[in-house]
């Protein structure tokens, strides 16, 4: 906050915005922003947020307002619109080009690290065992063992944090590169014979090489005590990683966590923000597992919303310069046209 008044810019924060966050209007003021009771969106001239704004809000925007925040371009068909219609400029984070310079503002990458590490939290509180071993004098409790289905930024802080707690963890990962920073820490790497058609997962495979992945990862599954699914397409619906009968074929109690759950989920009965049971085995949907740690997650966030700005701020004002190659490629709607393909 203070640095975006460092660099000229007035701020204006809606009465009681960051309590869930618990951070305090009186702090926000202290950074020198304006505390406001109404809603200043309309007023303003750059709108921040997580979420997408409302259509009624968006109708609010004069020419010219600048946008930012998470925004999937296939759910918000209407809302774009409305940006078109009313000559906003918006920016989506989850358009961030993937370029060395843009890393700094990369928030799925900073959510998906808070996600990835929660993830592991909610299955320890589920799984009706211990994730370490303990040796005691009744005996030898073995470690659960995890599987982690996904080995980009969610999934490596979720293997991290398996670890930490003493699981024995597994993981896979379509990019076999994957595999050295998998065993960094401690898991072990599923090399699967498969034959990926991209280098990574945010591309959409066959349906056959999605059904042969399937048939291998199966038995990993039915020996996990945990599964965590991390996969995800940006823009698409998730692959389905993990079927019914697999799930049958887990231990009851086992427990698995779909970070994808609110793209369609890696499991297909996933239902978001819901826990389903299949059979003996629970099934949490997740939904929007970063609102569960907002200190951190809103630090990180902050930082990635600032460093964006700081590409558009020019002599106290906001003008961003699609020539920009960052700003260009998150940038959804310009000059009263949508720039990006919808899907």
């Amino acid at each position: 906050m203070s640095s975006l008044v460092d660099a000229g810019l007035t701020v204006h924060v809606q009465e009681g915005a960051g309590r869930h966050a618990h951070a305090l209007d009186a702090a926000y003021r202290a950074a020198g922003a304006t505390v406001t009771p109404e809603d200043p969106t309309a007023q303003s001239d750059v709108v921040v947020s997580v979420q997408p704004l409302t259509v009624h809000q968006a109708g609010l925007l004069e020419p010219g307002t600048v946008t930012i925040s998470f925004l999937q371009p296939a759910n918000e068909r209407e809302l774009l619109g409305v940006y078109r219609d009313r000559g906003v400029t918006s920016f989506s984070f989850d358009l961030l080009p993937r370029v060395t310079r843009a890393q700094s503002a990369d928030a799925l990458s900073s959510q998906a690290l808070v996600a990835g590490y929660r993830a592991v939290l909610v299955a320890a509180e589920r799984l009706p065992r211990f994730l370490p071993m303990f040796t005691t004098a009744a005996g030898t409790v073995p470690p659960a063992k995890v599987l982690v289905l996904g080995a980009g930024v969610a999934g490596l802080q979720a293997i991290a944090t398996a670890r930490r707690l003493g699981a024995v963890v597994e993981a896979y990962d379509v990019r076999k590169a994957a595999g050295e920073e998998v065993r960094s820490l401690g898991a072990k790497f599923l090399e699967l014979d498969l034959e990926a058609q991209s280098g990574v997962y945010a591309s959409a495979q066959s349906e056959e090489f999605l059904e042969r992945q399937r048939e291998l990862i199966g038995r990993h599954v039915a020996a996990s005590d945990v599964v965590i699914t991390t996969a995800a397409i940006p823009g698409r619906r998730a692959p389905v990683l993990v079927t019914t009968d697999m799930l049958k074929a887990m231990a009851p109690g086992s427990v698995v966590v779909d970070l994808a759950a609110e793209s369609g989920g890696n499991y297909a009965g996933s239902v978001a923000g819901q826990e389903v049971w299949v059979g003996d085995v629970l099934v949490h949907g997740a939904l929007n597992l970063p609102s569960s740690m907002p200190v951190h997650a809103s630090r990180l966030y902050s930082r990635n919303v600032l460093n964006l700005l700081k590409l558009m701020v020019v002599d106290g004002s906001v003008r961003p310069d699609l020539g920009d190659e960052v700003l260009d490629g998150c940038c959804l709607t310009h000059d009263g046209r949508i720039r990006k393909e919808l899907p």
